[in-house]
């Protein structure tokens, strides 16, 4: 839909994850399913984190928060693609565009600045154990958490308003299935460099800094554990670290893997595929590898289902 002046229009269009209105309903399902395990999932990890007293540690602390963050990731941008395609509506509000464009960004700041913390902790664990209660208190883990969610509002809400200040008149179509940045600098017809700009520099200062000091953590992990002597603590310290290794690379190779690729002008199914791969396979997957390689999880779990079944009878 070509527009002569679109800076006065309260809707922009999103694209549909098909033609076909038969494939449209099955990817709709299919997405929506996805959706429900990954909450389920995520929601689950934070009630067992919060009632299992063995698990008030900073380690379950940042999980509990991830999980909230990932439940809310993942809400933002799947139910209202879903119910869109099941009744054919495309139609999104430039207030309702501008919501979810705030929240992907600090959604996914957050996310990316919890990992980044979570390195920390892992590291302070292992190679500084004597000093483990002292560097990672309670109040040091609410400071840091705090820094996170602050900076990452001030993040999302500068880029969100710099976005939206822009005017839109090639056109209301945003080629994806949600709002987001890149897609709507698209079709502003306004001067979107210092835009660009500005976003290349913030997310590769952010993103570097925050992959270099996780690598750095873990350079030094590794090296520390490798010289334990006895073969099963090293297991222990190893099974403790490669959930985290494998949702931090997930979830940094998903988001480059997307927003790397070179800008497309026009509608594509590829880009409507790596777009849902980013959005919703971290959030699902992050659950499932941390009940699988973490042995206090997935006894937390246990007692929790044991406990359920107790209390039904």
């Amino acid at each position: 839909m070509k527009m002569s002046n679109f800076t006065t229009a309260t809707e922009f269009l999103l694209m549909g994850f098909s033609d076909v209105r038969e494939l449209q309903i099955f990817y709709s399902f299919l997405l929506f399913l996805i959706y429900c395990a990954g909450l389920m999932g995520n929601l689950l990890i934070v009630i067992i984190t919060t009632f299992d007293r063995r698990l008030h540690t900073p380690m379950y602390f940042f999980l509990r928060n991830l999980s909230m963050v990932d439940a809310c990731y993942i809400s933002i941008t799947v139910p209202q693609a879903s119910v869109n395609s099941l009744v054919n509506n495309r139609i999104i509000s430039v207030t309702g565009c501008a919501a979810q464009v705030f929240l992907m960004i600090f959604l996914a700041y957050v996310e990316l600045t919890l990992l980044t913390v979570m390195a920390r902790d892992c590291y302070v664990a292992i190679c500084h154990p004597l000093h483990y209660p002292v560097i990672m208190s309670p109040r040091v883990c609410m400071q840091m958490t705090l820094t996170c969610l602050i900076t990452g509002f001030m993040y999302a809400a500068f880029h969100t308003g710099y976005t939206f200040r822009l005017s839109f008149c090639h056109s209301n179509v945003v080629h994806q299935f949600f709002c987001d940045i890149p897609s709507l600098l698209r079709i502003s017809c306004s001067d979107t460099f210092s835009n660009k700009l500005s976003l290349i520099v913030s997310d590769v200062v952010i993103g570097a800094g925050c992959y270099a000091f996780i690598t750095a953590s873990y350079v030094h992990i590794f090296s520390t554990v490798l010289k334990f002597p006895v073969k099963e603590d090293q297991k222990k310290a190893f099974s403790t670290c490669i959930p985290h290794i494998t949702v931090v690379s997930l979830f940094i190779f998903s988001t480059c893997f997307v927003y790397l690729q070179p800008p497309s002008e026009s509608e594509s199914l590829k880009d409507i595929i790596l777009s849902v791969f980013h959005t919703t396979i971290p959030p699902f997957l992050n659950p499932i590898i941390y009940s699988l390689r973490n042995k206090q999880i997935k006894d937390a779990m246990g007692t929790l289902m044991k406990s359920t079944i107790f209390i039904k009878k």
